[in-house]
């Protein structure tokens, strides 16, 4: 898998989460996942097939957080995994149509773990604090980060607390994947934030 740039977590956006796909596809987002916690599945599974439905023969990768099942009956592109959810390699033999399993690292211990587990890409964070978690792990703050990623041989998306200015800052001291999460979803325009954000990779 090669590097993205811009990753969209869609938690809760202001627009709804069909309207902000369709932002991301027209505005050249690589890859974007529905990640809507403490929600029924039946709703999410709903949400999960339209958001599938507008990314559908696109350049825009689909993600479904946490769940594989759903991932799979949706048919998205691929899942992404927590430290406690199921192991990747579980996913990958359970759900083969999943071409793409994505695991959640929150310190270096867990990036160099993740070697063996062979993800598609992890999620390295919180770089920032951030309110999106219920239970939040400890930030790393840029440095960290950037280490973790580098440690790797595969994409490493940074990502909690990150806003334009962050996202920019992160970028120059070396990251090559990040994610924006409130700046996007809480906008009116999410599609000119997204804009904004492609141009920083």
């Amino acid at each position: 898998m090669e590097n993205f740039g811009f990753y969209l977590v869609m938690t809760n956006p202001v627009v709804g989460y069909e309207e902000c796909a369709r932002a991301a596809v027209k505005a050249g987002v690589k890859i974007i996942q529905l990640r809507m916690k403490h929600t029924a599945r039946e709703e999410i599974l709903a949400e999960a097939c339209k958001v599938r439905s507008v990314t559908k023969g696109t350049g825009t990768l689909f993600i479904v957080n946490d769940d594989p099942s759903i991932a799979a009956e949706a048919g998205a592109d691929g899942v992404h995994v927590g430290q406690s959810d199921m192991a990747v390699g579980e996913v990958r033999r359970l759900y083969p149509s999943l071409r793409i399993v994505g695991l959640s690292t929150h310190s270096m211990a867990q990036a160099e773990a993740s070697l063996k587990a062979k993800p598609d890409y992890i999620g390295v964070g919180p770089v920032y604090a951030t309110p999106t978690k219920d239970i939040p792990d400890p930030t790393l703050g840029v440095e960290t980060a950037i280490a973790m990623a580098n440690a790797v041989p595969y994409p490493a998306v940074c990502i909690g607390g990150l806003d334009y200015a962050r996202a920019k800052a992160l970028v120059s001291a070396g990251a090559k994947n990040f994610s924006v999460v409130r700046a996007v979803c809480q906008s009116p325009d999410p599609y000119a934030e997204m804009v904004r954000l492609k141009a920083l990779c």
